[in-house]
């Protein structure tokens, strides 16, 4: 099946069945969920943003490439979470890629089958990438929470360039059959949740680029609106947890038969109006995005908006949990019910960087304006 259109709901609806079937037992092992990839390989979803396709980026269909993203998380927030890396790297390659690159590395997706990442995170042993001449660099350093690790095939990677030529945050892709084997620290990831992110810390020192490998100029990477824009991806995903924790809500409470108690009724009466908000939100900010980035003088309130949208769902996830402990009490976060696993992911995954920052600058945005009347109606100049 290669999905074109979303006119094949059925085979979307059985995917999604595919990628949730499996999410327990990979929560155990902690192994990266290969057979869901395959299934999302087979369904056409690794290429599905490149151009000819349905959510090609120049299309501009954000608010149908949110529902798909968050449709994957609710079925699995690890597959989401590396799914979602892979959408962030083809965006970037589809913004500062040269022609060249862009028809190698789309090869990659459409014939290779290849799945991209994003590894940005570091601590102080963190990525530097060596000039040394005649179109050759070398690196050294690790990179953390690197989600997909070494199942990635071209991880999207950051690192400070050191060059006589030119300095900065540099963007790579790793062709990984090309150099040597990049290792892996396993035992740096044992978190709370998201074990099948399989999300290592990994050593890249000693693998060698050419020229062709380096992604757009320095600093590109935290160009705006993109860095922050796109945080409404991961929201998407994140919401899509906080729907899998309704669904297994309301499962639990007619399964136990608890339905006729008039608290339960009010608590799932409040999670459901939260998830619809978040989904509300989430049409809104793709619907705004792709209005306002054909606009000049906009990023400011791109960035805004999709730092709204990322804190508002935070806190919908976040009360949603809330109210399902509430609900099932202990019984329902014993395993091998789902709540136990959900609840763990969920928490896990919304430790995304800055929120307090992410706040301020919301604030900072709204208080630089003249005024409020339509403050997000129309793009401001």
């Amino acid at each position: 099946m290669v999905l074109t259109d979303y006119t094949d709901r059925i085979s979307l609806h059985k995917l999604y069945g595919q990628i949730a079937k499996n999410a327990a037992q990979l929560d155990q092992t902690g192994c990266f969920p290969e057979q869901e990839f395959n299934y999302i390989k087979e369904a056409g979803l690794l290429g599905i943003t490149l151009p000819g396709n349905f959510l090609s980026f120049d299309k501009l269909k954000t608010k149908e490439l949110l529902m798909l993203l968050k449709e994957i998380g609710k079925a699995s927030l690890p597959v989401g979470r590396i799914y979602e890396g892979h959408i962030n790297a083809l965006y970037l390659v589809s913004l500062f890629a040269t022609p060249a690159q862009k028809e190698r590395w789309f090869t990659d997706v459409n014939f290779g089958k290849k799945l991209f990442g994003v590894w940005n995170t570091q601590e102080a042993n963190g990525v530097r990438i060596y000039d040394f001449g005649n179109g050759k660099y070398r690196l050294k350093g690790t990179k953390t929470f690197c989600s997909g690790a070494d199942c990635i095939d071209r991880p999207l990677v950051t690192g400070k360039l050191i060059s006589p030529n030119k300095r900065g945050w540099q963007m790579f892709i790793i062709p990984t059959e090309k150099v040597k084997a990049i290792r892996a620290d396993r035992s740096f990831w044992n978190p709370l949740g998201m074990r099948a992110s399989v999300s290592y810390k990994m050593d890249l020192s000693g693998i060698e680029l050419r020229e062709a490998d380096l992604l757009g100029p320095p600093d590109a990477y935290y160009q705006q609106p993109h860095f922050s824009g796109g945080a409404i991806r991961f929201a998407a995903v994140q919401l899509g947890g906080a729907e899998a924790i309704l669904e297994e809500t309301h499962r639990f409470l007619r399964s136990t038969h608890r339905t006729d108690d008039a608290y339960q009724r009010a608590r799932i009466a409040e999670i459901s109006y939260l998830t619809e908000t978040g989904n509300l939100w989430l049409n809104q900010a793709g619907a705004k995005n792709d209005d306002w980035i054909k606009k000049p003088g906009t990023a400011d309130q791109i960035v805004a908006y999709a730092n709204m949208t990322r804190t508002v769902v935070e806190d919908i996830c976040l009360r949603t949990m809330q109210l399902a402990e509430r609900s099932v009490g202990s019984r329902g976060f014993m395993k091998p019910n789902p709540l136990e696993r959900l609840h763990r992911d969920l928490t896990t995954y919304l430790r995304q960087p800055a929120p307090d920052a992410t706040l301020n600058s919301i604030g900072d945005y709204v208080l630089r304006q003249e005024s409020t009347n339509k403050l997000w109606d129309d793009a401001r100049r």
